[in-house]
């Protein structure tokens, strides 16, 4: 759940820096960070923010939000959207972001499976009944191998002004660290999780005593699931409401890596053309400019190509060469370009992925480029 709004008004006397549900946030990207999740689900999502900031680590390749305010997500939804240019240079790991509509107070399958769930500032805003079915559908049912919780810590608020009983209008409760840790010790006995105790927004100096502003318990999963077991409580039925679902381009995806093993096959042709063409026009002597005589075999050296694509090796038997107007540049000295080498992983998969998308030579030995247009310019 948000309280973004409520905090700013605190920062009259409390300054926190940065500012309180930044610092949450933060918490939850260390922990991803620590533990490098693959499948990670955010309850109470609310404005999307924390799902916003988690969709940049490369580790993870699926998010899920879940929360009772769909009106709330539906605002916020597209900013999870790919950009264009998520598109022009796609990652090779795949991305999937679901957005439901739910109370974390029941079970669907489509919250199972996942390495990691946050719950942040969340649970003070259940009902009575929902904080009871809460445990049983999260540790139980949902079982992931780590669960954050945070929450208000109640002994803070005489520190914050205007707050008289709770901070946000919609919490039903704030507990106390006694509380918390009470409840929090519980559950992790009952569903065999340890857990461990900290926060975020120191109190003033003079003031510890009253503990973080926001406590956290994160829950480590004691030992693995049993599959079967999980399986057996599955529910036949959604409950949840799909509102959005993003899957971003990946190199995974064999129609966008073949877009990048043309592109990059294209931009390293063109620079050993370049390279070579002024090559032979630093040495106009040696061919009399007789076009029947440019016919010219060329080893590059390191230094006529960027930094960045590495060194190349080739072999005499596959050198580019200029034949009359017509530039020869052989797709094994491509293949030899680390990129490329990289993106293909073989040479029969670079043949068929640029086979159809760039000019070859008739027997598809070698990517061909006019030398009228260079040669002019020069």
């Amino acid at each position: 759940m948000d309280e973004n709004f409520q905090e700013e008004q605190f920062t009259g006397i409390i300054n926190f820096t940065p500012p309180l549900y930044k610092q949450r946030y933060q918490f939850v990207k260390d922990l991803v960070g620590k533990y490098k999740p693959k499948k990670v689900a955010d309850l109470g999502c609310a404005d999307c923010t924390l799902l916003w900031m988690l969709k940049f680590c490369s580790c993870i390749e699926v998010l899920a939000g879940l929360d009772i305010c769909g009106s709330v997500i539906k605002k916020k939804m597209r900013r999870l959207s790919p950009l264009p240019a998520d598109y022009l240079q796609p990652t090779e790991r795949s991305l999937t972001i679901t957005l439901h509509h739910g109370s974390v107070a029941q079970k669907d399958p489509c919250m199972l499976g996942f390495d990691l769930v946050t719950c942040i500032e969340l649970i003070e805003h259940l009902e009575e009944s929902e904080l009871e079915k809460f445990p049983e559908v999260v540790f139980g049912f949902m079982a992931p191998s780590i669960v954050v919780i945070s929450t208000p810590n109640s002994e803070f608020n005489p520190l914050l002004p205007g707050v008289t009983l709770f901070r946000h209008p919609d919490h039903k409760f704030e507990w106390n660290r006694v509380q918390f840790q009470s409840w929090a010790l519980e559950t992790a006995r009952r569903y065999d999780y340890s857990v461990e105790f900290t926060g975020v927004g120191c109190p003033p100096r003079g003031m510890e005593n009253v503990g973080f502003c926001t406590q956290i318990g994160v829950f480590v999963r004691k030992y693995p699931q049993n599959s079967e077991s999980a399986q057996s409580e599955k529910p036949t039925e959604a409950v949840y409401k799909t509102v959005f679902k993003a899957v971003y381009p990946s190199l995974k995806d064999e129609k966008y890596l073949q877009n990048a093993v043309v592109s990059e096959v294209i931009f390293t042709a063109q620079i050993i053309k370049r390279s070579l063409l002024d090559h032979l026009m630093s040495e106009p002597e040696e061919y009399n400019d007789d076009p029947a005589e440019r016919k010219s075999k060329f080893q590059p050296s390191v230094n006529s190509f960027s930094e960045n694509l590495g060194k190349l090796v080739v072999e005499k038997s596959v050198e580019p060469f200029v034949n009359g107007n017509v530039v020869y540049i052989p797709l094994r000295t491509i293949f030899s370009f680390p990129k490329v080498n990289q993106l293909c992983g073989t040479f029969e998969k670079l043949c068929k992925f640029v086979a159809g998308r760039v000019t070859l030579s008739s027997d598809g030995s070698a990517v061909m480029f006019s030398a009228e247009h260079e040669n002019e310019e020069n």
